[in-house]
């Protein structure tokens, strides 16, 4: 397999600065805000082209003058990492990539195959094993970038890897299949559940490819007064305009290889204390089977699958970024994320 650079004439996410009371606009397909500094606009936006194994992938990166280190983000089943990780919200700051900046992280939203800007390969199917391979090489790509590299706050030049809802198992498998490719594992919205590695009898042999609808983009918006209805409005046109068609996945039996006792990274496990996807008894398992010392598994309380879209976004940020401080040498004297610390709000 190899990972070989190719980018694009570097596209940018103009900052518009206007001198005026703070007021929202919705505008056809886009929302904007008057005031940046309160807005997910107010943080510029790089996109690459990273090819693995003959085919283009494109990321999308946000980054502060001097990152700590990158963090990879890989997005769940439907919708792809622009939508999922930088949404522009207007007014309303919901951007887990721009939060990421505010501490210290080069965020980097990855879109897998046949997602937002990255196309289908010629089969049409997308596999476990396969989206393990191309995560593999992304992140071969992103170490060689050298972000935190020539300061003391990331010695090791791993990226960080953080999947949320399918691309938490998505990550989990890549990182068994390749742990010295990640400093630490995040895993988000962990869907696993029965039946989760099973291929239909009725699968059909053609990809179907399926077009998106307004009800899969909003359904995971469930607890109320979380989300303005005008944020879930302005995550509907962008999740159908990047991804208006689902991607199809075959070969589903490849997910029997998750097992957390081949996780031996850092690991932090959050989940949302309303998350319907995210099953109690499946998080405690995974989380008493991790083969790691440095873990820990952490509620986030009044949150549900979206939940760093959400009301509790600030304290998603602050676990996550808390844990990834602690991993990243020279951010923290106190390293210890087992036992006590990491059963910290387990429920």
């Amino acid at each position: 397999m190899t990972a070989v650079l190719r980018l694009k004439p570097l596209t940018q996410t103009l900052v518009l600065t206007f001198t005026a009371l703070l007021s929202c606009t919705v505008v056809a397909d886009s929302v904007t805000c008057s005031d940046p500094q309160h807005s997910s606009q107010r943080l510029t936006g790089v996109a690459h082209t990273v090819t693995v194994d003959g085919h283009p992938f494109a990321l999308w990166s946000k980054t502060p003058a001097a990152p700590k280190a990158a963090v990879l983000l890989v997005h769940g089943r439907t919708w792809s990492g622009r939508p999922d990780f930088d949404l522009n919200a207007g007014c309303e700051e919901l951007s887990l990539m721009n939060g990421l900046v505010d501490a210290g992280y080069a965020a980097f939203a990855l879109d897998m195959r046949g997602y937002g800007n990255t196309p289908r390969d010629a089969t049409g199917w997308l596999t476990p094993n396969r989206a393990a391979a191309d995560l593999a090489g992304v992140l071969k790509w992103l170490n060689t970038q050298a972000i935190g590299h020539g300061n003391k706050n990331n010695q090791n030049g791993k990226a960080h890897l953080f999947g949320w809802s399918y691309g938490s198992t998505m990550a989990q498998l890549m990182v068994q299949q390749h742990p010295e490719l990640a400093a630490t594992l995040t895993l988000f919205g962990y869907p696993v559940r029965k039946g989760y590695s099973t291929t239909p009898a009725d699968f059909p042999d053609d990809a179907p490819a399926r077009q998106n609808t307004r009800a899969n983009a909003i359904s995971d918006f469930i607890t109320p007064n979380s989300i303005s209805p005008a944020a879930i409005d302005a995550f509907a046109v962008a999740a159908l305009t990047a991804d208006p068609f689902r991607v199809d996945w075959r070969e589903l039996e490849q997910w029997a290889a998750l097992d957390a006792r081949k996780v031996r990274v850092p690991t932090l496990l959050l989940r949302g204390e309303f998350d319907p996807l995210a099953k109690k008894r499946v998080h405690r398992k995974l989380f008493r089977r991790l083969n790691t010392p440095a873990k820990r598994y952490v509620v986030i309380k009044g949150g549900d699958h979206a939940a760093f879209m959400e009301a509790p976004r600030s304290r998603f940020i602050s676990e996550f970024s808390q844990f990834l401080d602690e991993q990243t040498p020279n951010q923290s004297t106190n390293h210890n994320t087992n036992r006590d610390s990491a059963k910290t709000n387990r429920n």
